[in-house]
């Protein structure tokens, strides 16, 4: 596109409604960083055009016919763990938000949206970073801390947070290391989270570790 620069963002929207698909594409395609490289208007072609033009950011709405926006999500992650992916949707309930981030989406945005912080959002998920707003991180936070961490497992958490393996934590906490083990088990388990990247994530965006 006439004017772009050459480190531009390629978009690809996935939308069941023209109108509105029209109208991101419109605002997007105006960013002297950004180009739509591609539309879908379901979950199914969002996944086949991702193959063929291999976007570097995803906008991916929810509800939309045959293949769901989650489902969608769960696909093209499982092809690319590095799949950037964006929700975009006007559903903001504490399970829609749970479920989108649990599949891998890296950003959850309603479609009342101010475009700056659509642009913001976009430029911050593609290099490589989550981008929750603070209503949706609060919702996110009550839905995923169910239940508390004890004492002991904060520390663990935040020892987690800081990059050390089971073996350090152990020493740092004069524990076994069996008793880490079980400590990170229960961590997952009260998080709802599968893995030390998700649960520092669920954390720092719960408000229960910093930086």
């Amino acid at each position: 596109m006439p004017g772009k620069s050459q480190n531009v963002i390629r978009v690809l929207l996935a939308e069941d409604h023209i109108v509105v698909r029209d109208g991101l594409a419109a605002i997007i395609n105006q960013e002297d960083d950004m180009t739509v490289v591609a539309e879908a208007g379901d979950g199914n072609e969002a996944v086949a055009l991702w193959k063929t033009h291999n976007p570097d950011v995803i906008l991916m709405d929810l509800r939309m016919p045959g293949l769901s926006g989650v489902n969608a999500i769960y696909e093209l992650r499982a092809a690319d763990p590095g799949a950037r992916i964006i929700v975009l949707t006007t559903f903001d309930g504490d399970e829609d938000i749970y479920r989108a981030m649990r599949a891998g989406a890296k950003a959850y945005l309603l479609k009342d949206v101010k475009r700056e912080e659509l642009f913001q959002c976009i430029r911050e998920v593609h290099a490589g970073r989550f981008f929750l707003p603070p209503n949706v991180a609060a919702k996110l936070a009550s839905r995923q801390c169910g239940e508390e961490l004890t004492t002991r497992e904060m520390e663990v958490l935040r020892l987690l947070a800081a990059g050390k393996p089971n073996k350090v934590i152990a020493m740092d906490l004069g524990i076994g290391e069996v008793t880490v083990k079980s400590h990170v088990r229960a961590i997952f388990a009260k998080l709802n989270v599968l893995s030390r990247t998700e649960a520092i994530v669920v954390a720092s965006r719960s408000g229960l570790i910093h930086g």
